[in-house]
């Protein structure tokens, strides 16, 4: 089992779902330009990380400029083929992606007065507002 990580940063782009072969695998691609602590602004950091099956729909609610915070999990293989030299391919496997822009659409909903819900209060002398204990 691999070791999960956290990064955070400004989604540079987002490529769409691909499908490879007959049996419905589903890959899509994002790269991150690295932000947060110990981050350097004069030489940023690009990571490209990938979704797949059913985690490629994360990202459908992300668009170029958002930052945000992936989990991703870290993963390696080998490949050798045609009389090629191995080689080692490395991906990074993101499963949890999360918003840290702060814009309304993600701020709790505004608080609605009792008159706008519908709730009229009556004004009705015989109320007893007293708290019993």
């Amino acid at each position: 089992m691999s070791t999960s990580f956290e990064i955070q940063g400004l989604i540079h782009s987002i490529g769409a779902t691909t499908e490879y072969g007959s049996n419905g695998f589903t890959k899509r691609e994002f790269v991150l330009k690295l932000t947060g602590e110990g981050e350097n602004s004069t030489y940023p950091n690009h990571v490209a990380l990938e979704l797949i099956k059913d985690k490629c729909a994360l990202m459908d609610a992300y668009q170029i400029g958002d930052e945000i915070k992936a989990q991703f999990n870290l993963s390696g293989r080998l490949w050798s083929g045609n009389g090629n030299p191995e080689k080692c391919f490395t991906s990074l496997q993101a499963w949890k992606v999360e918003s840290l822009n702060t814009s309304m659409d993600q701020q709790a909903p505004p608080l609605v007065s009792y008159e706008a819900a519908g709730f009229v209060p009556q004004n009705n002398s015989s109320f007893d507002d007293d708290i019993p204990f």
